[in-house]
């Protein structure tokens, strides 16, 4: 018998569609059958199941991470699995928020912006570091390819705009949204003494303003490809923050809007606009950076923080 079974395991309500992902496939529900009290490796539940070992591998690491599964190392460094328990409970919801974790974070894509606006020179790189469209045009910015970009970038002012859905059901209190995005300023080639104001609203209020020192390409960034070579290499990771007292960047003050002044609807999106201002002193343009590119591997992320006093 596996020594790390257990009798019984409890999932809390934040946990019922993680696990009911992991047991809503045949094959993963197969694996669990032919694991039983043993432990087997992926090699082994491959040939018991006539299913080809990276399927098998994928399939595994669903059970992992909804912790229906455990692995040790075992010989030959082959992963050996366990099943964890002969059983589970699951708690369900009992009032609106209970099936949320505290945080719920959304990925946003760059690519998938609502509205921009944006003038030459501008452009957007894919993943793998080559060029969406022709540069300097900004027509790419409305191509259906626009989606699989992990780098964009306007000259002096203009914006991007995208619209997050709300996760939060009425009733839920929020303690505040964050926002993540790694970013610099945007200048032929790269200038470290480029600064640019930045700007973050959220549907259409003022959050704050962060000035960009300057364009960021001195080193190679730690996941931009190799084969991108137009100088831009990384940004910084920068924190729009907004809370019941007001916003903050960075953790310094931002602007005095607050959650309760955005209107917040369960069934409306919140638009998120990065803009370089026609009155900014300073500007420089913008890089947005995604998953693939700079040196975050993230893309836009919009955080809803629940209250605590539920």
């Amino acid at each position: 018998m596996s020594e790390f079974k257990q009798e019984l395991v409890r999932y809390p309500a934040t946990r019922i569609t993680e696990v009911a992902k992991a047991l809503s496939g045949d094959l993963r529900v197969r694996i669990l059958e032919t694991l039983g009290d043993r432990s087997m490796s992926v090699g082994q539940l491959a040939e018991a199941l006539g299913v080809a070992q990276p399927t098998i591998t994928i399939n595994v690491q669903m059970l992992e991470q909804a912790g229906l599964i455990a692995s040790t190392p075992g010989a030959n460094r082959e992963k050996l699995c366990s099943v964890t328990c002969r059983s589970i409970m699951i708690e369900l919801p009992v009032k609106p928020g209970d099936g949320l974790h505290r945080m719920e974070d959304i990925h946003m894509p760059i690519g998938m912006f609502s509205g921009c606006r944006v003038q030459p020179p501008c452009g957007m790189a894919s993943k793998d570091g080559s060029q969406i469209g022709s540069i300097d045009d900004p027509r790419v910015f409305y191509m259906p390819e626009r989606t699989e970009a992990s780098l964009l970038w306007f000259s002096g002012a203009g914006s991007v705009e995208y619209y997050f859905a709300n996760p939060i059901p009425p009733g839920v209190p929020l303690e505040e949204l964050r926002l993540k995005a790694e970013l610099c300023s945007e200048v032929h080639s790269f200038r470290m003494d480029w600064p640019s104001d930045i700007s973050v609203y959220m549907n259409d209020l003022h959050v704050g303003t962060w000035t960009s020192p300057g364009d960021f390409g001195d080193r190679k960034g730690k996941l931009t490809p190799e084969r991108w070579f137009h100088g831009t290499e990384y940004g910084s990771l920068t924190e729009w923050k907004v809370t019941k007292e007001g916003s903050f960047i960075n953790g310094a003050p931002g602007s005095g809007t607050t959650i309760h002044q955005l209107g917040l609807h369960y069934l409306q999106p919140i638009r998120v606009r990065f803009e370089v201002s026609e009155s900014a002193a300073n500007k420089g343009g913008l890089n947005l950076f995604g998953a693939g590119f700079g040196d975050y591997p993230h893309d836009i992320v919009l955080s809803f923080v629940r209250s605590s006093e539920r």
